[in-house]
Order: structure tokens, then C-alpha cells, then sequence
């Protein structure tokens, strides 16, 4: 694909302006790096990312720990949520704007508001699925609330939790993609931004190639948290076990 798609710019099928080759889209990435602005602006973009997404975790355990463990809590907090999920992204950043300013702050709330949706909803599932002999059995050896909650429902729950984490983690660069292009004047977006006023679409190019690269380059840690923090399970073992 990248030869036909070479091949097809250097013969003029395809114009260069409207779509960079990949040659020079290479080339391009080198020479941001070499002046620094491909790192200058990734380590913005990696910030309000982890700022975020942090947000979201603390935020999106709490809603899902209240809502999960009660009818009331659920009554209080879901249907709130389930609003707010449905609403367009777009139509809340000038609110954001208006109410944060032009910085940072609505920059991160806006990746966290997109992150929390989906940790609160697969924790939410796996606390509700909880298998009820394991609580009755929490019940018979006379565990505290706390103790319930932290030996039983949250590991019991944590498979859930974790493919939450990689949802929101693709979300979260997604997010980002529209918070860097309002009023933005560092980051990828803004880099991308800045590229389409000067039709210089092999800089969105490069652009696009780095969000696609981190956001793989998460999800993969995600993963590997994944594996090492269920190596308790059953299935995990029997996995190990035919591997090896």
C-alpha cells in the first residue's frame, strides 16, 4: 500500500499537495525532530493526556464504586451520567471555554470528561457482576463494608475495570485531537492546526502517524498492566500453562 501509494505521487496521480508521499512525510518527521518541534509539542500532548486521563480514573472508580455498590447511589449518579455521555462533544467546548478560560484546565477537563464514560460503565458492569455467593460468603465470615470492597468486589471486578482503562485510554487521544484545536497554541493538534492553514499536509500527515503511534504505544502498556495485575486468574493460568 505505501509503495502503490508513493508510486501514485511520484507519477502525479495523486497531488501532493492535497496528500503528502510518504517519503516526504518522512522526511518532514525527521526535520521536526531535528528541530525539536515534533518533541516540544508530544510532550504538551502527552501531559494533558496523563492529566486527564487521571481525572477520568479517580473520577470514573468513584462514580462506579457509589452507583455499583446501592440502589441509591445508582439512582443519584447514573442517570446524570447517561446524559452527559449522549451529549456531543463539540457543543460543550464553548461552555468549557467560557467557564475555564482559554488554558489548560479545559483542555484536560475535556479528555477527562471523554475518558470517565467508559471506566465508569465497565466497572459499573463488573461490580454488578459480582457472583452473590461470593458476597453471601463475605456476609458468613462477618467481613466490614471496607473489607468486602477491597478483597472481594474490586478484584472480582477488575477484568472489567482494566478493559475500561483501554477504552479510555484510545478515547482519551481522541479527545485530545479536539481539545488541541480550540485556542490551543502547543500540542500536535495545534501543530496540525497551524500545517492546514499553510496546506502543508504533510505535517497533519505526520501528525496523524504520532497520535496513531501513542495511541498503540498506550493501549500495549494497558495490557501488559493487564496481564501482570490478573495473574491470579484461572484462565490466565491455564493460558501460561499451554504456552508454555
Amino acid at each position: 500500500m505505501i509503495l502503490c501509494w508513493q508510486a501514485a505521487c511520484s507519477t502525479g496521480l495523486l497531488s501532493t499537495r492535497l496528500v503528502a508521499s510518504p517519503v516526504q512525510i518522512l522526511g518532514t518527521g525527521w526535520t521536526l525532530v531535528q528541530d525539536g518541534t515534533l518533541s516540544t509539542n508530544m510532550g504538551v500532548s502527552l501531559l494533558r493526556a496523563f492529566a486527564g486521563l487521571s481525572l477520568a480514573l479517580v473520577a470514573g472508580i468513584s462514580l462506579a464504586l457509589i452507583s455499583g455498590l446501592s440502589r441509591l447511589g445508582e439512582n443519584i449518579v447514573d442517570a446524570p451520567l447517561q446524559i452527559f455521555r449522549t451529549l456531543p462533544v463539540l457543543a460543550l467546548v464553548p461552555l468549557f471555554i467560557l467557564w475555564f478560560g482559554i488554558g489548560e484546565t479545559p483542555k484536560i477537563l475535556l479528555v477527562a470528561l471523554g475518558s470517565t464514560f467508559p471506566i465508569y460503565l465497565n466497572l459499573h458492569k463488573g461490580i454488578r457482576s459480582i457472583d452473590p455467593k461470593l458476597l453471601e460468603m463475605t456476609r458468613t465470615l462477618r467481613l466490614s463494608r471496607s473489607q468486602t470492597i477491597r478483597d472481594v468486589i474490586l478484584p472480582g471486578a477488575l477484568p472489567d475495570l482494566l478493559v475500561g482503562v483501554r477504552f479510555a485510554v484510545g478515547i482519551s487521544w481522541l479527545m485530545l485531537v479536539v481539545a488541541e484545536q480550540v485556542n490551543a497554541d502547543s500540542g500536535i493538534g495545534h501543530m496540525m492546526m497551524d500545517a492546514q492553514d499553510f496546506l502543508r499536509t504533510d505535517i497533519i500527515f505526520v501528525g496523524l502517524a504520532i497520535y496513531g503511534l501513542l495511541g498503540l504505544i498506550s493501549d500495549q502498556c494497558v495490557r501488559v498492566l493487564e496481564h501482570r495485575a490478573l495473574v491470579w486468574r484461572p484462565l490466565h493460568i491455564q493460558r501460561t500453562g499451554n504456552i508454555g
